[in-house]
C-alpha cells in the first residue's frame, strides 16, 4: 500500500522533468509569447496527455510566462487641471492647411520594451506633418515631433496646436516652444478623449494596419514600420473621406492649385 513511499518520487514527479523540457521547447519556439493555454495545445498536438493546470504549475516553477504585454499599459501622467482652455472645441474642419494641428502620443510593444510615438497632424488634410519616436514618454518626445512639423511646414503665426492634458503637454518647455513660435495652445477637457478624436483615429488606423497583435523584436524595426506607414502610405496614398476621398498629400496639392 505504501510502496510509493519506498520508491521516493512518484511516477508523475519522475515524468515532470521530461514534460518541462517539452514545455521549454514550445515556449522558446513561440519567442517567449505563449502562456500555459497555448503551450498545452502544442503538447496535446504532439501526443502528450497533460492538463493545463499541470502545465501552468511547471511553467511557474521555472519562471516561464507569457510576455505579450510587458507589464501594464503605460499611462500618461496628467498635468495641472485647466492649464489651457479647449479652444478647438471639436471643430475638426478648418478651412485651410496650417490652421489647426492636433498631437498625441501612443505606444508600440517590442521585445526590447515600449516604443512611444508622438505625432502631429494637420486637421485640414489629416496629413501627419511631424512625428518622433523614443523609448520613454517624455516632453522631449513631443517637442521633437512638433519641431519636425515646424521645420517641414514653416507655418505663419497663429497655428492652433491641440493636445490632451498629459504632463508632456503642460510642461514649461512645451508652453515656451508654442509661445516662441507664435502658436495658440488648446487642450482637451480632462478625461474627454472625444476632444482629440482625430488624433486617436490616426493611431487606431496605424495599429489596425501594421501593429495589431504584433510585437517587434526591438525598437528599430518598429520605428521603420512607422516610417513606412506614415511616409510611404498614409500621407501620400491613404484615402480619407474627410479629404474628398483622396490622400492628405493630394488634398493639399489641390488646395494649392485652387489659389484660395
Amino acid at each position: 500500500m505504501y510502496a510509493w513511499l519506498r520508491d521516493g518520487a512518484s511516477a508523475r514527479e519522475r515524468e515532470d522533468p521530461r514534460l518541462l523540457s517539452l514545455i521549454k521547447h514550445y515556449w522558446l519556439a513561440s519567442g517567449g509569447v505563449y502562456g500555459c493555454r497555448k503551450i498545452t495545445l502544442d503538447l496535446r498536438e504532439a501526443g502528450e496527455c497533460c492538463s493545463r493546470h499541470r502545465v501552468r504549475r511547471l511553467m511557474k516553477s521555472e519562471g516561464l510566462c507569457a510576455q505579450v504585454g510587458y507589464g501594464s499599459k503605460p499611462r500618461q501622467r496628467s498635468g495641472p487641471v485647466g492649464v489651457v482652455a479647449n479652444v478647438l472645441n471639436r471643430d475638426f474642419a478648418p478651412g485651410a492647411p496650417n490652421k489647426v494641428w492636433v498631437t498625441d502620443i501612443t505606444y508600440i510593444r517590442t521585445y526590447e520594451g515600449w516604443l512611444f510615438l508622438a505625432a502631429v497632424m494637420d486637421l485640414y488634410s489629416r496629413q501627419i506633418v511631424g512625428w518622433a519616436t523614443a523609448p520613454t514618454m517624455t516632453r522631449d518626445l513631443v517637442l521633437q515631433a512638433l519641431l519636425a512639423a515646424v521645420w517641414k511646414r514653416k507655418p505663419g503665426s497663429g497655428v492652433m496646436v491641440h493636445s490632451d492634458q498629459g504632463s508632456q503637454f503642460t510642461s514649461e518647455d512645451w508652453r515656451a516652444f508654442l509661445k516662441a513660435h507664435h502658436m495658440v495652445p488648446s487642450m482637451s477637457r480632462r478625461g474627454n478623449c472625444h476632444d482629440n478624436a482625430v488624433a486617436e483615429s490616426f493611431f487606431s488606423a496605424l495599429k489596425k494596419a501594421r501593429i495589431k497583435r504584433r510585437i517587434y523584436p526591438n525598437r528599430e524595426p518598429a520605428r521603420s514600420d512607422v516610417f513606412d506607414y506614415i511616409e510611404m502610405f498614409y500621407n501620400p496614398i491613404r484615402r480619407h473621406g474627410s479629404a474628398g476621398g483622396v490622400s492628405p498629400v493630394e488634398f493639399e496639392r489641390r488646395y494649392a492649385q485652387s489659389g484660395i
